[in-house]
């Protein structure tokens, strides 16, 4: 029976700067999966890449899973693996789907409870579905952990109150400027980030709001929604001097922003300050910008100490998370334990299939020469029906009498229905 097994890099181990360097690129996504899926022994993968964490799920009959999802990882990204390793987290099997559920739930995350991670780990099993990667046990892994999921939101108030890192962003926002509703804010990229941004920061009474975007018909539509003003990523340079603060939240592979645009924005605004958000893996935003005078740079790390202080509420409802988690793992573990019986039966089916095939092929060859149409069928049923009986009846034999009861058990019961009277 093949193992699930996880491999994680996530902010629980890893700082920012080594995240960054094992996020799988949306445009190479499809080649990862295949490379991964190509390696023997694996069955079946997703991989997931997000702020927070790059994750592969597998389905492996692999011995060493673990080392050979570690150098492929390190590989991939062009890390040396012993240097990476003290960055891995491994679960297998029991522990691989207690993380799962974990992680879908929002149990594991940087913002306990969050729900962005749902959608994020949703679009990833979807993906691996669309590109055949998935087999029929990572298929319920995953089916699994989206209801789990769920029922924790159902049954629990983890996700009550609005603590998300766009949420803490803003709260950030606050703790540097006085009044928010005073500041001019630029949001980099379109994504669910951005947008909850957006929708926090209306909320603080923002009315002064850019959205830059690569596609401009993406940053429209958000800026729409918030009464904001749209403009194209390559129009930065001339509108970044406007804005007093920056969330920045794009899937670039380098960054956007360097320190010498900001020193030169810097000059432009006669040095009032900047308060830079660095909401992306990898960064957005050269590290080295946070050095200058008057530039407040903060990463997704950076709003930890935030998240802390607004999570209280929620710590309380993760212990009713787990236990949900626990109750619902086990109906899995049936479930994933009877696999090896349904394969049994799936290649005993297969076997009487064939023998039916050729009983029915010399029973038909037999009636085309002209043979008694009655002593054939009885040929047949005898044929078919000694064929069907020789391994279970052997194989009864050879059983020990400890194991004789669950032989009795598959001996069908006679049927108490009344036989129906023919009238014709």
């Amino acid at each position: 029976m093949p193992h699930i097994a996880v491999l994680s890099v996530n902010h629980q181990l890893a700082p920012v700067e080594i995240r960054e360097k094992v996020a799988f690129a949306q445009n190479e996504l499809s080649s990862s999966v295949s490379k991964l899926l190509s390696i023997p022994g694996i069955l079946s993968c997703v991989v997931l890449s997000t702020c927070n964490r790059s994750e592969l799920y597998v389905a492996s009959e692999s011995s060493n899973i673990e080392e050979v999802l570690g150098q492929y990882l390190a590989n991939t990204h062009g890390i040396n693996y012993k240097k990476l390793s003290q960055y891995l987290s491994y679960f297998e099997n029991d522990g691989a789907i207690n993380h799962i559920c974990n992680v879908a739930a929002g149990l594991d995350s940087m913002v306990l409870g969050e729900p962005q991670i749902f959608g994020q780990l949703k679009d990833a099993y979807q993906f691996s579905k669309e590109h055949k990667a998935l087999d029929k046990t990572l298929e319920k892994l995953f089916q699994h952990a989206f209801t789990t999921a769920k029922k924790v939101r159902t049954d629990t108030k983890i996700g009550a109150s609005p603590v998300s890192v766009a949420y803490c962003a803003v709260k950030l926002s606050e703790k540097i400027f006085t009044n928010l509703a005073d500041q001019t804010v630029l949001l980099i990229g379109a994504g669910e980030m951005i947008e909850l941004s957006a929708q926090h920061l209306k909320q603080k009474g923002v009315s002064k709001m850019i959205v830059a975007n690569r596609t401009i018909e993406n940053a429209q539509t958000i800026a729409l929604a918030y009464e904001a003003e749209a403009i194209n990523l390559k129009q930065l340079s001339e509108h970044l001097h406007r804005a007093d603060i920056v969330i920045s939240s794009t899937a670039a592979p380098v960054p956007i922003l360097g320190k010498g645009l900001i020193e030169t924005v810097l000059v432009q605004r006669k040095h009032q300050p900047m308060l830079l958000l660095d909401l992306a893996i990898p960064r957005d935003i050269e590290p080295e910008a946070g050095k200058l005078d008057d530039v407040f740079l903060y990463t997704v790390d950076d709003l930890q100490q935030v998240v802390e202080n607004n999570l209280e509420g929620r710590k309380q409802e993760k212990i009713a998370a787990q236990e949900i988690i626990k109750k619902q793992n086990i109906e899995f573990k049936v479930w994933l334990d009877n696999i090896p019986n349904e394969e049994i039966i799936k290649q005993y089916r297969q076997h009487a299939m064939n023998l039916k095939d050729d009983a029915v092929k010399g029973a038909i060859k037999k009636l085309s020469s002209g043979a008694d149409a009655d002593a054939v069928i009885q040929e047949l049923a005898d044929q078919l029906t000694n064929k069907l009986l020789h391994a279970p009846f052997k194989n009864i034999k050879q059983t020990p009498n400890i194991n004789l009861e669950q032989c009795k058990s598959c001996i069908p019961k006679p049927s108490t229905k009344p036989i129906k009277a023919n009238n014709s």
